[in-house]
């Protein structure tokens, strides 16, 4: 698979700034989703957050989906509109973690999950008769499928507050990806509409459940 330049620019930065956080505690913890510091007007910590790793497997993991799913992206909006929803996607992440848990001045987190499962999403809702293979289950599994039930265990890990995994950016990347991509491609609601509708039902789900205060 050829990679477009603007995913390896994307991934060299990634490698890179996790690096040097991993090498550089005091560096690590300026840069870091920290609500506390947000709050306090680090607001930078918000797009720097999505370029810190906690170690090399989880840098490994979210480059790795990023290395499949980015090309399909790509080739449907070009390497521009790429970069676009990555980013949105990144801040919609932070933003919504920093709604979530504005009243946990202690919450932290790093990654680029919620850039990445912004890219996941778009590509799903792109080309939703994708197959992905999965250890284990011998058949390949239709990729809107496995998006429906990501973003459904996301919704659920926020609830039950699952390991140290921050589904709130998770989330919140899936919805810059979703929205962003029908900003770009509105033709989709028409030629695509069940598929629209159901990728949008985690989101209206996780917007019902906080607004009855079950989240």
């Amino acid at each position: 698979m050829n990679l477009h330049l603007a995913t390896i620019a994307i991934m060299v930065a990634n490698v890179l700034i996790s690096l040097k956080g991993f090498n550089d505690v005091i560096f690590f913890d300026r840069y870091k989703f920290a609500i506390g510091a947000i709050k306090g007007g680090q607001r930078d910590r918000m797009l720097t957050s999505g370029f810190l790793h906690v170690d090399i497997s989880h840098l490994f993991m979210n480059m790795f989906t990023l290395y499949f799913f980015a090309p399909v992206v790509i080739n449907w909006f070009g390497w521009e509109k790429f970069l676009i929803i990555y980013f949105v996607s990144l801040i919609a992440g932070s933003l919504l973690a920093l709604f979530f848990h504005k009243d946990e001045p202690f919450y932290s987190a790093v990654g680029a999950s919620g850039a990445v499962t912004g890219i996941l999403y778009a590509a799903i809702l792109l080309q939703p008769d994708m197959r992905l293979g999965i250890m284990f289950i011998p058949i390949p599994i239709p990729a809107y499928i496995l998006g429906l039930a990501y973003m459904l265990y996301s919704i659920y890990g926020m609830k039950k507050r699952l390991g140290n995994i921050g589904h709130t950016a998770h989330f919140g990347g899936a919805i810059g990806g979703y929205a962003t991509s029908l900003l770009f491609k509105p033709d989709l609601i028409i030629t695509d509409t069940l598929m629209v509708i159901i990728l949008a039902v985690p989101i209206i789900i996780l917007f019902i459940l906080e607004k009855l205060g079950k989240i």
